[in-house]
């Protein structure tokens, strides 16, 4: 019996932890999924006017309305949209009547359709405000010569066009460019990391389990 005690100790040891692991990733998933909802309940709530002086913490996804005209001046964004295919979100200035300047993602368009006129528009605008965390250590100067970007980089595309730094994401609109709204993209794998910890605890068992049962036989 003695010869069972450390591998007994070492097995429920070892499945405790691995126990403790899978419960810990069902309150990351419960912690999880409350987030993204109130982020999803956020972004569906009632728009209400720009405010005077956004913060990127506090504003983050805050539906807004505000009418203005857009400039001539164009900066494309590299993306790929589902079932079009590779293309680019088409970043433009907006102007409101009271003089302000900001930021207006109006959406997607094909890369065929990446240098066709759009002259500038007076549009009323709902959207969401949005401060994109796109880009890091990685991400590619834009292309300059070519207007192409590889990221919403809002201070950088704000002084580009001579706006404050602001961003909103247009909700709706027809044809192109097609906005492509404000969505939740939060990875939330935690269900399948709780399930590998708890089938990894049951293997741990089952094998200390077996190992008990080969010393008690050899012990006989």
């Amino acid at each position: 019996m003695k010869r069972m005690i450390l591998p007994l100790v070492f097995g429920l040891g070892g499945a405790a932890i691995l126990v403790t692991l899978a419960v810990w990733q069902f309150q990351r998933l419960e912690w999880k999924e409350g987030l993204i909802a109130a982020i999803e309940a956020r972004i569906g709530d009632a728009p209400v006017p720009l405010p005077e002086s956004p913060d990127p913490a506090r504003d983050l996804y805050l539906p807004v309305t505000v009418e203005g005209t857009t400039g001539a001046a164009e900066l494309h964004v590299l993306t790929s949209v589902r079932p079009e295919g590779p293309g680019y979100r088409v970043i433009a200035a907006l102007e409101t009547a009271e003089g302000r300047r900001v930021l207006l993602d109006r959406g997607f368009v094909p890369e065929a359709a990446k240098d066709d006129p759009r002259p500038p528009a007076t549009l009323a605008v709902t959207g969401n405000l949005a401060w994109p965390n796109e880009t890091d250590s990685f991400t590619p100067d834009p292309n300059l010569e070519r207007n192409i970007w590889f990221a919403r980089d809002v201070p950088a595309m704000a002084a580009a066009l001579g706006t404050e730094p602001v961003l909103i994401v247009q909700r709706s609109g027809q044809g192109w460019p097609r906005p492509q709204p404000v969505s939740v993209d939060l990875p939330n794998n935690h269900f399948q990391y709780a399930v590998t910890w708890s089938l990894l605890a049951v293997a741990w068992l089952a094998m200390t389990g077996y190992l008990l049962y080969r010393i008690r036989r050899n012990t006989v």
